[in-house]
């Protein structure tokens, strides 16, 4: 179990231990383009992988969760390379097509894949810890991606943070490649039908084996909903999170720096699922509210200070999110694993593309602090529904 666990945080390193990160929302606007521009390529990106979600969950569980991971960095380097030898705005809409098919092919393999593996391993019951360590360790990569960018610019340009960010793709496919992968042989009581026995084997018909077993089951329903319910809108936001931070008045070249303050928050909160994934229902809705006030709260002051606050926010959105995935697995039948978690993959890539137009519109108007802020309605109103007496029986 050690064994895959650090394996499955290695990569989740290596995939965001992007140099990239923390400028490149900066280098399209260098490129002359207008928030509204960045917010389409933002948008291609999640309509990339609302296309792709749900079709690669279910080729995942169809032929391989682990070559699925592999193939994905490889898509990313691809679309990193367009960005940094030919910076223009179709350039950055390919990468970003590119992007979005690597995230893509990775969403629901690598939850499917770390889920089973525990179950062989008789520790399914240490899926929250694990994955939480696994979601930590991104935001630790973007950090110390964050502390190189600055002076990697200030040696090499874009083409050196190109060239590092291609080369943590490929050492992410690289680790995928060492992942175990025991397939289950059991057919879930839910997808059992059989007129689909024969085609079983091919991914369309495990597409809809998993989407028949979420119908058939309220709880695996509402684990689905809630899942983008809380992990769309913080995943959008950190995309426009360097223009937050450059709002407050700091120099271009700090503003990799005060964006550590963020994502040491995000670390934290992966960190904390262990400790936190006996929370039930109500707790969760608490630890929305919470968050949901830290970030109006932090994004309103308009100061580099404020950005603790923010911290926090992203650190409490970080772990509903990891425990909303733990609650999604444990109502889920092995077999088709991968693809209900990619559907839930897809309600959040609709999320995400809802908060890039309405981001666009808030943030022109009024300012990425009062964008930010208004960002935090959607946490309440879950909070909300999970606190009331029908989200207690979901």
């Amino acid at each position: 179990m050690r064994r895959l666990s650090a394996t499955l945080c290695a990569r989740a390193f290596f995939d965001d231990f992007v140099l990239l990160y923390p400028v490149y929302a900066l280098l399209f606007g260098d490129a002359g383009l207008s928030l509204w521009q960045i917010s389409s390529l933002f948008a291609l990106w999640a309509v990339t992988g609302l296309l792709l979600e749900v079709p690669s969950g279910a080729w995942a569980d169809a032929v391989s969760r682990r070559l699925l991971l592999r193939l994905g960095p490889l898509l990313t380097a691809a679309g990193f390379a367009l960005w940094v030898l030919v910076p223009s705005y179709p350039a950055f809409a390919l990468g970003f097509v590119l992007w979005g098919a690597g995230g893509a092919l990775g969403s629901g393999a690598l939850e499917a894949l770390a889920h089973d593996e525990l179950e062989r391993l008789g520790a399914a019951d240490r899926y929250a810890r694990v994955m939480g360590r696994v979601r930590a360790a991104g935001p630790v990569a973007t950090m110390a991606a964050m502390a190189l960018a600055g002076p990697v610019v200030a040696w090499g340009g874009p083409l050196a943070v190109g060239a590092a960010s291609v080369l943590a793709c490929l050492l992410s496919a690289a680790t995928a490649a060492r992942l175990p992968e025991h397939r289950p042989h059991r057919t879930p009581r839910a997808h059992r039908a059989p007129s689909a026995r024969g085609a079983r084997s091919g991914w369309t018909a495990t597409l809809r084996a998993g989407l028949a077993g979420a119908r058939a089951d309220r709880s695996v329903r509402g684990a689905l909903l809630l899942v983008p319910a809380v992990s769309a809108v913080w995943g959008a936001l950190d995309e426009y999170a360097p223009l937050l931070v450059r709002e407050t008045g700091v120099a271009a070249t700090d503003v990799p720096w005060l964006l550590l303050v963020l994502w040491a928050g995000a670390a934290a909160g992966g960190l904390l699922a262990g400790v936190a994934e006996r929370l039930g229902t109500t707790g969760l809705a608490l630890l929305l509210t919470g968050a949901a006030g830290a970030l109006v709260t932090g994004a309103l002051t308009g100061t580099p200070a404020g950005l603790v606050l923010v911290g926090v926010a992203f650190g409490g959105f970080q772990l509903a999110g990891v425990l909303a995935d733990a609650r999604l697995q444990r109502r889920i039948e092995a077999t088709g694993r991968a693809t209900l978690t990619s559907v839930a993959g897809l309600g959040t890539d609709l999320g995400t593309l809802a908060v890039y137009g309405t981001y666009a519109t808030l943030g022109t108007a009024a300012g990425h602090g009062a964008a930010f802020a208004w960002a935090a309605v959607p946490y309440l109103v879950t909070a909300a529904l999970l606190a009331a007496p029908r989200g207690r029986r979901t």
